[in-house]
């Protein structure tokens, strides 16, 4: 479990009215989007918002639906069985991120889930996530007789699952179909840039509006990765920190924090070095 402090976000009402929608029908809400555009942010700030727990799922290609729930350490059951110190079953069971959150729901406390990276899956997760969301019930099967599930006539207790998906590859369209999606985009307003900087603690003017020029214009280049939200926000946070010029934002001091890609730096610096000639 996650220990979840306070996070600054600017929700849109189009956002907060889905994030609203998902908890209200019990669905699981799919955030898609390119990196660093706040869709883990989002998730930090629902679970501070409701007082609840997070637990957070990374994703990989090799990561199984079974081990969210739990895994069983054969390994040091069989060391025990050994020396003839075997415990019970139950004893060698570890909860996972989501067996964790059913076991808290059976004592009567809710959860957010952050399922994170869900593109990165192997091909058949998608499919496996959905029938262990719809069933949220699961027993152990080395331990006869072990069974956890939130309780039927509990939905209020069913745990808050927020999917955030970079769109690197296609979703199956049954999993599509059964959650509550939003496409979140990067602010490209000034104004609401400028509310978000505030948030976070920017709190020279000067510097927020250079800043928004530069993000803005980098947005609006054909880069390989525009950068997002999340690099805006620690790049002007350490231009603040180290008691930067506003006026010398525009020639990308630390571009390195901004734009990540070696052939954006490049096309970046020139486009730049350009104007100033």
């Amino acid at each position: 479990m996650v220990v979840v402090h306070r996070e600054p976000y600017l929700m849109s009402p189009a956002l907060a009215e889905v994030v609203n929608a998902a908890i209200a029908i019990g669905r699981p809400l799919l955030l898609q989007g390119e990196p660093g555009v706040g869709k883990t942010r989002l998730v930090n700030a629902v679970a501070y918002e409701f007082g609840l727990p997070l637990e957070q799922v990374p994703v990989d290609f090799g990561t199984r639906s079974r081990d969210l729930l739990y895994e069983f350490d054969a390994v040091r059951r069989l060391a025990d069985a050994q020396t003839g110190h075997l415990a019970p079953p139950h004893a060698y069971v570890q909860f996972g991120p989501l067996g964790r959150t059913i076991v808290r729901a059976m004592h009567g406390r809710r959860s957010v889930v952050l399922i994170d990276e869900i593109d990165r899956s192997g091909p058949d997760f998608p499919s496996e996530l959905l029938r262990v969301l719809e069933n949220l019930r699961f027993e152990i099967a080395e331990a006869p007789g072990e069974s956890y599930g939130v309780p039927a006539d509990r939905p209020d207790l069913r745990p808050i699952v927020i999917i955030t998906n970079n769109e690197e590859r296609a979703l199956p369209s049954g999993f599509l179909r059964r959650c509550v999606t939003h496409i979140v985009e990067p602010p490209d307003d000034s104004a609401t840039l400028d509310q978000i900087l505030v948030l976070h603690g920017i709190d020279d003017p000067d510097l927020r509006w250079h800043a928004i020029r530069v993000f803005l214009r980098l947005r609006a280049m054909n880069l390989e990765r525009k950068p997002g939200l999340s690099e805006l926000l620690d790049w002007v946070a350490y231009q603040q920190a180290v008691g930067a010029r506003p006026a010398n934002l525009p020639l990308l001091p630390s571009l390195g924090m901004l734009v990540k890609r070696r052939a954006d730096q490049v096309a970046v610096a020139r486009a730049f070095a350009f104007d100033d000639g």
